[in-house]
């Protein structure tokens, strides 16, 4: 049986706690490994329509686990999972697309944070309607993630002033981003969300080697031009061993807000090609409308602003099936062994 909208298979995602099935009742237990709240109901009636009795009980829970992360790194403390939402290039709507699926984790039940890792242009704060506030610290080391919407949140844009201009070199960059993630008490996080800096220079490199990543989406419009950045981007988080949980395609089509006529003026089929050719999945094609930007400028972004909405539909299928593909990947087991200390006698 396939779990609805995510394509794959249950014993994939989850598995089946208890099974007791009798000649006119059944009770069930479900377990996946990914937030699944908006697809509970359709999944009920599907186990349901399988089951040839008159009453079923059915209880479905999520547990999501750490995964592993790179080989020489070691994941974060009240972090189970670390996700870069990455790009090759700037303007393609990457941090748009890294906010709506970090909230739409979070309609599902997902204890959720953001970094906004783009030191020279953050714009999470804007987008979640908390600009201008500042972290609080209790202890003078350490500072307390702001929330926005049920996520936590921190950036760069809390500690400076809005016009000032980030004229900072790589190793500065990387410092800051590594204060912020490990100086920030995050509390007890399924997904911590990284809005990566867009491009494939020296900074993006070092900050995918310095953080422990459980995995990265690589997001992208249809046109070549961006596609070819895109692609580097892609190469360079499989050189340092991170895994690709999939591909977005932004602006897959623009919808006219005057007569709803969609046309791909971006092109089309770019995102399913470069899915193919490095055999990752794509997880999600999404709309360029005029909607979502307005949402996100207003600090509700879509899946806040109208979350029955298509826009926010396609935003809570893509951010499933990039957990759920995370679920399938090899778990982390350090936080269970024991530390070994060698003492002289």
């Amino acid at each position: 049986m396939l779990v609805p909208g995510i394509d794959k298979p249950l014993s994939a995602v989850g598995r089946v706690l208890r099974a007791e099935i009798g000649e006119s009742s059944a009770e069930i237990e479900l377990q996946l490994g990914f937030p699944a709240k908006g697809i509970h109901a359709e999944l009920e009636d599907m186990i349901r329509a399988q089951i040839p009795v008159d009453k079923v009980k059915l209880v479905i829970e999520s547990r999501i686990t750490s995964h592993g992360v790179q080989r020489n790194l070691k994941p974060l403390a009240k972090v189970k999972n670390i996700i870069a939402i990455a790009s090759g290039k700037g303007g393609v709507g990457k941090s748009t697309t890294a906010v709506n699926i970090a909230l739409a984790l979070a309609a599902d039940g997902a204890s959720v944070g953001i970094l906004d890792a783009d030191i020279y242009g953050p714009s999470q704060p804007l987008m979640l309607g908390i600009a201008g506030q500042r972290p609080t610290s209790t202890d003078g080391q350490s500072m307390e993630p702001l929330r926005a919407h049920g996520v936590q949140v921190m950036s760069i844009g809390f500690l400076i002033d809005p016009d000032q201009p980030m004229v900072w070199r790589g190793p500065m960059v990387t410092s800051a981003l590594n204060q912020l993630l490990n100086q920030t008490k995050w509390d007890d996080i399924d997904y911590l969300i990284v809005d990566m800096p867009p491009g494939t220079g020296d900074i993006q490199l070092t900050l995918s080697q310095q953080v422990p990543l459980s995995g990265v989406v690589i997001v992208t419009t249809p046109q070549d031009i961006a596609l070819l950045d895109a692609r580097k981007g892609l190469q360079m988080f499989r050189k340092v061993s991170v895994p690709i949980l999939g591909i977005v395609e932004n602006m897959s089509t623009h919808i006219c807000a005057e007569c709803g006529h969609e046309e791909p003026i971006f092109g089309s089929g770019g995102g399913e090609k470069m899915a193919a050719d490095f055999d990752v999945e794509l997880i999600g094609q999404l709309p360029l409308d005029v909607r979502i930007r307005e949402q996100a400028d207003s600090g509700k972004p879509s899946v806040i602003a109208e979350p029955d909405g298509p826009h926010a539909q396609a935003y809570r299928q893509t951010a499933r099936r990039m957990a759920a593909l995370l679920a399938m990947q090899d778990k982390d087991y350090s936080h269970r062994f024991p530390k070994i200390v060698v003492e002289e006698s």
